[in-house]
């Protein structure tokens, strides 16, 4: 069942479908500024000259389809230019687009972004962990595809989930080269000949950390070049809702029954890793309001060097300074600045506990109203 949100009065948005037509005519038709994400997958115009074949005398299964080809570079220019308007004219204030090209387009397309009045981000190398070799032997095996990710505008407040990618990766920070493999197996789908249903089809798992890096819990995500939906799949099990666009029936037909089959994860599954700085801001005096530390209680730092009391205005007083708990943790030690939530600590049961934690229960207490 279609999900329709109203957008700036009457206009409605059609969440988790798969909308037939033309991607820019259909694109011109939804309510601007309703979109939070768009992923982008548009023709490569890969100007392919004749039959490719292995060393084995087999044909490779090349993208030779209608919808890749185009009469010049001028026309490809003139489509890409279209498309990104209308893209970038559904986008809210604080959304953001990643495209993915090859060496025949991404030039093209990164140029054109940036004529449009997106800000590019980051580009990011797909290295592709098990490219197709060429076979000719006459240039270097191409092992990897480019994606643009951009903002909307110069200082836009794009979503950016920073610690989750960063435990994505092993605790490590992600970088703009990502090793991950092209759809084999069981992830390739299939036409009812038993040939692959899109020969471009990317995988879950290049969706999945776009996704979880770059958006929220039921925010929007556009995919204006839908194909078999991996955009859309990997963005209903992530509780992302989605709009696809997609102007061939067959690929639509697959798309649609892959769909069906998806279920969202459970909403605990769904909360990844957050930063401090997303993280709801709790005042120091907020403890000293209500109770969790007493006026004229007594604070350590973490060294157990020094100590201040708190008083009644959420303030420390310590020595020959008075101040909030930075200033006069970075004053005690000479320092220009100073963490005071994992500076100070307070005395509890004999130990002693940093006033973080304090903070956290607050954090937590505030988590469980919003859910």
């Amino acid at each position: 069942m279609t999900k329709m949100t109203k957008i700036e009065g009457s206009a409605m948005l059609p969440l988790n479908t798969i909308i037939s037509g033309d991607c820019i005519e259909t694109m011109n038709g939804l309510p601007e500024n309703s979109i939070d994400l768009i992923f982008a997958d548009p023709p490569y115009n890969l100007q392919l000259k004749g039959e490719l074949h292995r060393p084995d005398n087999s044909q490779v299964d090349a993208v030779d389809d209608a919808w890749d080809q185009f009469d010049s570079f001028a026309a490809y220019d003139k489509f890409t230019r279209e498309w990104l308007a209308a893209a970038r004219r559904l986008l809210k204030p604080g959304g953001a687009i990643w495209v993915i090209g090859s060496y025949h387009n991404i030039f093209r397309v990164g140029a054109a972004l940036q004529d449009a009045g997106y800000w590019i981000l980051n580009d990011v190398v797909w290295r592709k962990s098990n490219p197709m070799p060429n076979f000719r032997g006459k240039r270097l095996t191409n092992a990897h595809e480019t994606m643009i990710w951009a903002s909307k505008q110069e200082g836009g407040k794009y979503t950016f989930n920073y610690e989750a990618l960063k435990a994505l990766n092993d605790g490590v920070q992600m970088r703009s080269d990502w090793v991950l493999p092209i759809c084999t197996g069981h992830e390739r789908l299939k036409d009812e000949a038993g040939d692959k249903a899109h020969p471009t089809q990317k995988p879950q798992s290049l969706l999945h950390r776009v996704i979880v890096g770059s958006t929220n819990p039921g925010d929007v995500v556009l995919d204006p070049f839908f194909g078999t939906g991996t955009t859309g799949a990997v963005a209903k099990m992530l509780g992302r809702d989605y709009i696809g666009i997609e102007r061939e029936a067959a690929y639509r037909s697959v798309a649609e029954k892959r769909l069906k089959a998806i279920r969202k994860f459970d909403r605990e599954a769904l909360q990844v890793s957050t930063s401090k700085r997303a993280e709801p801001r709790v005042p120091f005096g907020q403890l000293v309001e209500r109770g969790m530390l007493l006026p004229g209680e007594e604070l350590y730092s973490v060294n157990q060097r020094h100590k201040a009391k708190v008083r009644a205005d959420g303030t420390l007083v310590g020595d020959d300074i008075k101040g909030s708990i930075h200033q006069v943790g970075a004053h005690l030690e000479g320092a220009p600045s100073c963490n005071g939530w994992t500076y100070w600590h307070f005395k509890k049961d004999g130990k002693r506990v940093p006033i973080d934690l304090l903070r956290q229960q607050i954090r937590a207490e505030m988590a469980e109203r919003l859910n």
